[in-house]
């Protein structure tokens, strides 16, 4: 399982970016997709996550309200729409894979089987 996050950049606050995890050898319709980040000296934290079965999607309370992820069967990718992006916001991003999305309460778990190489979005204020 190949996972690989792209589309990290330079944005002003208040900007929007939309990262992409695409796979190669497998379908994502088959793995739940989490999104996760790592800022410099902080833990990698979850941001989202998105069922395999139900397509259920599931957000931290720091990013509900502006980002989004997404499916794209046919492109066999999925997306994390980020708006309203603040410095805050600025970190390593990453997609991951595993069977379902762990949650602890309202956090997303950064335990999941498969990881992709991340993406550095920095927000400028």
């Amino acid at each position: 399982v190949q996972l690989q996050a792209s589309g990290g950049g330079l944005v002003q606050s208040g900007g929007s970016l939309r990262l992409s995890c695409a796979a190669s050898g497998f379908t994502l319709d088959s793995y739940a997709i989490g999104w996760f980040r790592q800022a410099p000296g902080k833990e990698r934290e979850g941001v989202s996550c998105i069922s395999s079965n139900d397509g259920n999607t599931y957000y931290s309370d720091s990013v509900k309200g502006r980002f989004t992820v997404s499916r794209d069967h046919a492109k066999n990718t999925v997306y994390l729409q980020m708006n309203s992006l603040k410095p805050e916001d600025t970190a390593v991003y990453y997609c991951a894979a595993d069977t379902y999305c762990t949650r602890i309460g309202a956090s997303i778990m950064p335990i999941m089987d498969y990881w992709g190489k991340g993406t550095l979005v920095t927000v400028s204020s």
